[in-house]
Order: structure tokens, then C-alpha cells, then sequence
């Protein structure tokens, strides 16, 4: 894992959000998940003491290198629109941590209410 992927994301304000992301191997295979945790946020710039965290889960199977994002429509209700970075960093047993991927997020904002 050697280079960081990089994905744009656009969530709707008082929508529910998800979106899954696979991880490969060096050998374009699934990247074997198992042991490791993760964890992902969002802020208006990556110095910002401000961050949304993402729900980030490892799904099962572990094996198949899947890792998928949620926000609920109350969470993303309470975000400004505009423009954001993100990044996902995993953590391996040895307590290793590794981004694998990183982007924009558009937050655009809602009609209904």
C-alpha cells in the first residue's frame, strides 16, 4: 500500500450518506482487513480543529478489503454546505496506521425540509 487513492465524495445535506470503498493488495487482490480497525473524518481543511467523523466499519468479510462510510440524515443535516477534505487511515495489530484514501467532499445543501 504504497500510494493513496484518492476519491471525491458529495453528500446531501439531511440525507443519510454511505458509500463503500475496496481496498487492494499489491497483487490486485481484495487487501486482507482482518485485525485491522479504521477511522475517517472530514473538516473544512486538514489544519482545521474542527472534524465530522465518518461511522467507518470494516465489513465482513474481513477478507474481501471492503470499508464502507456512513453519516445519518440528523448528522448530516447539521453540516454547513460547501467544500471538505477527507482521508481514511487504517490500523493494523501492531498498531500501525496507514491512509488509503483521501478526497473532497461536497456538501450541498437540501430544498425539502
Amino acid at each position: 500500500m504504497a500510494s493513496v487513492y484518492v476519491n471525491n465524495l458529495i453528500i446531501n445535506s439531511g440525507s443519510d450518506f454511505f458509500q463503500t470503498f475496496t481496498l487492494e493488495g499489491s497483487n490486485n487482490s481484495a487487501l486482507n482487513l482482518s485485525g485491522y480497525s479504521v477511522e475517517s473524518q472530514m473538516r473544512k481543511w486538514s489544519g482545521s480543529s474542527v472534524g465530522i467523523a465518518f461511522t467507518a466499519i470494516v465489513d465482513a468479510p474481513q477478507t474481501d478489503g471492503k470499508i464502507s462510510l456512513s453519516l445519518t440524515s440528523a448528522e448530516t443535516f447539521n453540516i454547513k454546505p460547501g467544500r471538505y477534505v477527507y482521508d481514511i487511515v487504517i490500523t493494523d495489530q501492531s498498531n500501525i496506521k496507514t491512509r488509503v484514501i483521501e478526497g473532497m467532499v461536497l456538501v450541498r445543501e437540501g430544498v425539502t425540509r
